[in-house]
């Protein structure tokens, strides 16, 4: 009898073995234990302010090259509206004998504006620079809005009305590329004398003559001998003198080549026929890194 019971003790002790595998004894289901619900495994605060500090890390990193990729896109943007000016002045000069428009400042329709419309009035948006598209709010003579280094200027009334009112752009005209009549109004005479005008774009040295460039104002006189501005606010005939572009400007040239021009570069340009590119605001013409306004000391010299 003792050996009875004690071959049923080993029996039912291999069955809880076999049931504590899994594995099914004698037919009978094999009898499994069920996961728990609660999973034990998770964030502690320390492993999520690490995670937190890594993501801002990166975010910190990336940022300036996102912010940087983002201008240099909308630079890239800003030259090729230049070069599409470019096909518009060329247009125009070939249907009008080889010659600028007139630029009599003493009549709006002379303005390029009004006198190139033809050739861009589909495509307005090449107006605007992609650095500068809302129009600004700084009145000029109480009438027309001054543009600054990041907004267009435009065009409303007074000597510059016309049939286009609340016109916006960016950009501006060499106003020595112009060609504008020999009895202008006698009061322009010294101040821009029609001598130094370059009447059309086949002349020598075109690559070096600007022609249309990032502006505060639809046109500017620069010159050699033209003190850069103080601040780069400050309503001069140096309108083209802006941080637009990282140190510089896009500027188109009267060969029809856009490029990027360095803010102190300006003064190295043939703006008119008389002009010095040696002149004394070049590092030829003597001009120290002090002499320059503050604002513009950091930029390259040339």
């Amino acid at each position: 009898m003792s050996g009875y019971w004690a071959s049923q003790k080993t029996r039912w002790s291999s069955v809880r073995a076999k049931e504590a595998f899994g594995r099914s004894v004698d037919g009978l289901p094999a009898i499994r234990s069920q996961p728990s619900s609660i999973d034990p495994r998770g964030f502690t605060l320390i492993e999520l302010l690490v995670v937190i500090s890594v993501i801002a890390l990166l975010v910190a990193i990336l940022l300036p090259s996102l912010q940087g990729a983002r201008r240099q896109t909308k630079t890239l943007i800003c030259r090729s509206n230049l070069r599409q000016w470019g096909m518009v002045f060329r247009m125009y000069t070939s249907d009008n004998n080889g010659l600028f428009h007139s630029g009599d400042i003493s009549d709006f329709r002379h303005l390029w504006m009004e006198a190139l419309w033809p050739y861009y009035s589909l495509s307005r948006d090449i107006c605007l620079c992609p650095m500068a598209t809302k129009p600004s709010s700084i009145l000029w003579k109480g009438q027309n809005a001054m543009g600054t280094t990041f907004t267009a200027w435009t065009v409303f009334t007074g000597n510059y009305a016309w049939d286009r009112e609340g016109f916006a752009g960016s950009y501006g005209i060499n106003g020595w590329t112009r060609n504008p009549p020999e009895d202008i109004i006698a009061q322009y005479h010294d101040t821009f004398p029609t001598a130094y005008n370059y009447r059309q774009p086949d002349v020598r040295g075109a690559w070096r003559v600007p022609q249309f460039l990032d502006c505060r104002w639809p046109d500017g006189w620069m010159s050699h001998e033209y003190p850069p501005p103080q601040t780069e606010d400050e309503p001069t005939w140096a309108r083209y003198c802006i941080n637009r572009h990282d140190g510089a400007v896009n500027g188109l040239f009267m060969d029809w080549s856009a490029r990027k021009v360095g803010v102190k570069e300006l003064w190295t340009q043939k703006w008119h026929r008389q002009c010095d590119t040696r002149g004394p605001w070049t590092k030829a013409g003597g001009v120290k890194p002090e002499d320059w306004p503050a604002w513009m000391r950091s930029f390259k010299d040339y």
